[in-house]
């Protein structure tokens, strides 16, 4: 069962929650109803082979983005994948020669620079996938400094930088393979590279990241391997996206549990990404309902109270809500 009508289970919840005025209600079913026709728009950029494609295709569950085997590019265009909810746009993969490179800088540039509807930007995010496993990272560093930081107009929380292929990375010799996480040579490395790339960008531009390595996994006819640290790419995703908006990924998250159970465990991040979707979920629910607090009243008493724990409060939710979507998103995060 796909998680995209947990927002219609919700809007029925509320119908029928016997606290709550006609006014209110309607309200809260008007800001529930704008919610689930939110659109995300996510541009994704790296250098040919970062993973892009392993990527989208780990956290969407999409063969939409078909994951590449040649050395050559297949288009000079950015390519766009609508799901449910989510808009991807798929830059073709940079060092492939000066003119294509200068062609996709400016098509970058030209992406970021559109405005939605409202005026406002329609990007909400562009993220830019290095390549864990190559020591020349130099062409993503300069489309990070040259193209996208300017063009975000210093809009940089719009920028996320992950690192791929971290499984790859010291040709794949300190790799756990049983346990499917690196080892503790291999840990310090990543560690480092991640360091050295935040200094890179501060150095460059003056702007501050984050940066995270992760794995996107892969299928293979004789072989798989699950993502690894991909939980904690999806919560750095959310954090990076308006608070209001981070509700929709639900929708179109991939719903294998596999997929989300390997990570680095130093935060909790499965928690922490539901508890961010439930309070998104809640503020969108009651946004600008000047109506005596009943709105936010309502949506707290169906996604238990402040959110304190997020076992506790999914577990609240199904029961107030009784919905298969809400236990189908439990059992994912």
């Amino acid at each position: 069962m796909k998680a995209q009508h947990f927002i219609d289970d919700l809007a029925d919840a509320i119908q029928k929650d016997a606290h709550l005025d006609e006014a209110a209600r309607n309200t809260i079913y008007r800001n529930l109803a704008r919610l689930k026709d939110t659109k995300v728009n996510l541009l994704i950029t790296g250098a040919t082979g970062c993973g892009k494609s392993s990527t989208i295709n780990a956290l969407f569950n999409t063969d939409k983005a078909k994951v590449g085997q040649g050395v050559d590019p297949e288009t000079m265009e950015i390519g766009r994948y609508e799901l449910d909810n989510i808009v991807l746009f798929d830059s073709p993969g940079l060092g492939d020669g000066k003119e294509a490179d200068i062609r996709h800088a400016r098509n970058i540039t030209a992406k970021l620079a559109e405005l939605d509807e409202h005026g406002e930007p329609l990007i909400d995010l562009v993220l830019v996938i290095l390549d864990g496993s190559s020591r020349d990272l130099g062409t993503s560093f300069e489309l990070i400094s040259q193209v996208i930081i300017p063009a975000l107009n210093g809009e940089h929380k719009r920028l996320l930088v992950a690192i791929n292929q971290a499984d790859m990375a010291m040709k794949g010799r300190h790799w756990d393979k049983g346990r499917n996480q690196p080892e503790p040579e291999l840990v310090k490395f990543l560690e480092e590279k991640v360091t050295s790339t935040k200094r890179r960008i501060k150095e460059a531009t003056g702007v501050d990241v984050e940066p995270i390595y992760y794995a996107a996994g892969y299928k293979e006819a004789s072989d798989a391997q699950n993502p690894y640290n991909l939980s904690k790419l999806l919560l750095h995703i959310l954090r990076h996206t308006k608070a209001q908006k981070r509700a929709v990924f639900i929708q179109d998250v991939n719903v294998d549990e596999q997929m989300w159970k390997d990570d680095d465990r130093l935060e909790d991040y499965r928690k922490e990404i539901s508890i961010s979707v439930l309070e998104s979920i809640r503020d969108g629910a009651s946004a600008g309902a000047d109506l005596g607090g009943q709105a936010g009243k309502a949506i707290d008493r169906l996604l238990g109270g402040r959110l304190g724990g997020a076992a506790e409060a999914v577990g609240r939710v199904i029961g107030g809500v009784g919905g298969a979507i809400f236990g189908l998103f439990k059992s994912i995060f």
